[in-house]
């Protein structure tokens, strides 16, 4: 795609998905994920900064936290916004097939997607589909903790999963939504979503009482019962809903 001086609806819309896999305060001209971005549509890292901090002042949850973006910004960042925020489903998809397209490539390319992978007699393209999402929502989940356990603090990318507070099988319009996601190591994953240990509305951790159970288990106590009624790390952005996180007090935890 051809650059121009004016940013095009394809350009703003890959700024977007940017926008969802970057800490917002962590965002520079000399940031990586900045430059490779900007390298790919054709604009400078600083031009891709400035629209990425412009995404910024229109989300209401930074605004309400006292944190704001840049002061001006485009009309048509403020249409993608309103398009594309609480429509996470087709933001992810459509903004990763442009990134393929600004490259010449397919979105199995450069989602790394091996089709051999997939189960004969399916529906590809929805798979692939469900797949690239998934990736998206990972990305936004993760950057938003600094690749950070909320709970724990581990920083090592593989343990991590994008956990999601309402399941993925319940409400598909949530699906990809950033607010229902957590930045959880893989066993406190598992446990949060068997029911085991919840986070509270007030961003507390709360054990169920089948894990007290075992608190003489050394294990048990410093895996679990240390973190029992201890506050989560708040992410930089995509702060967890809590309506997504009574429901899973209400629906999914133990007790």
């Amino acid at each position: 795609m051809a650059k121009s001086n004016n940013w095009t609806r394809e350009q703003t819309i890959v700024a977007f998905n940017v926008y969802c896999k970057i800490p917002f305060k962590n965002s520079s001209k000399t940031h990586p994920t900045i430059i490779k971005y900007a390298n790919i549509i054709g604009r400078s890292p600083s031009a891709l900064n400035m629209k990425v901090g412009n995404f910024g002042r229109l989300d209401p949850e930074l605004q309400k936290r006292g944190i704001t973006g840049l002061a001006n910004g485009s009309k048509l960042e403020e249409v993608i916004w309103d398009e594309f925020h609480g429509n996470w489903d087709d933001l992810a998809y459509e903004s990763e097939k442009l990134i393929s397209e600004f490259q010449n490539k397919t979105i199995l390319e450069t989602n790394e997607i091996d089709l051999t992978d997939f189960p004969e007699g399916k529906d590809v393209e929805r798979l692939v589909k469900t797949r690239v999402n998934q990736n998206f929502f990972r990305s936004s989940v993760l950057s938003s903790y600094y690749q950070k356990c909320c709970i724990t603090g581990i920083n090592i990318s593989d343990f991590l999963v994008a956990s999601h507070i309402i399941p993925w099988r319940t409400n598909k319009e949530e699906r990809m939504n950033p607010r229902n996601g957590l930045c959880l190591n893989s066993i406190h994953d598992q446990a949060f979503d068997k029911g085991f240990l919840t986070i509270t509305s007030d961003y507390e951790v709360k054990i169920s009482d089948a894990i007290f159970e075992h608190k003489e288990n050394e294990s048990i106590a410093d895996f679990f019962l240390k973190y029992n009624k201890q506050k989560i790390s708040l992410p930089d952005k995509f702060l967890p809903s809590q309506e997504f996180l009574k429901y899973h007090s209400d629906n999914i935890f133990r007790g």
